[in-house]
């Protein structure tokens, strides 16, 4: 099924923010479900800092395992939330090395590479609390993969 946002993979868009009343909402493009992984991670921690200045001097390696796309796209973007917060690193660069299905389950294994925060250079304009299940969309169309999310902020 071919969707107008697929045309945002052919303008070369990685991600864009949507109009939402209290949340934060945005869909991240990619030619593959890694790179649109690689994008909604990097669009959602746009949410709460510019990631340009995110000089990438800390790897952290996340995998893991969900049931179903959906469930994968929230544990994952959760436990980059996850990090965030407890460890207090920002992120600014994402790479999935894989997402397949085993058992029928969907695996991911990739980094999130930041820095630890440093409130003289990271500003936040917002927080992200929670990935939420709100209007959550994974689509694949011939022009590639869209992700919906909508995070609590």
């Amino acid at each position: 099924m071919e969707c107008d946002y697929y045309m945002s993979v052919e303008e070369g868009k990685k991600f864009e923010f949507l109009e939402h009343t209290a949340d934060a909402k945005f869909r991240a493009y990619g030619d593959t479900l890694e790179e649109a992984f690689e994008n909604v991670s990097e669009a959602m921690m746009n949410v709460m800092i510019d990631t340009s200045v995110i000089e990438g001097v800390v790897t952290k390696y996340i995998e893991l395992e969900a049931p179903d796309l959906e469930n994968l796209v929230v544990d994952w973007l959760s436990e980059i939330l996850f990090l965030f917060e407890v460890e207090e690193i920002v992120f600014g660069r994402f790479e999935v090395d894989g997402i397949d299905k085993r058992n029928n389950s969907y695996h991911i294994a990739g980094k999130a590479i930041g820095d630890p925060i440093d409130p003289s250079k990271h500003r936040f304009d917002t927080h992200a609390k929670a990935v939420t299940y709100n209007d959550l969309k994974v689509e694949e169309g011939e022009a590639g993969w869209m992700l919906q999310v909508t995070v609590d902020t």
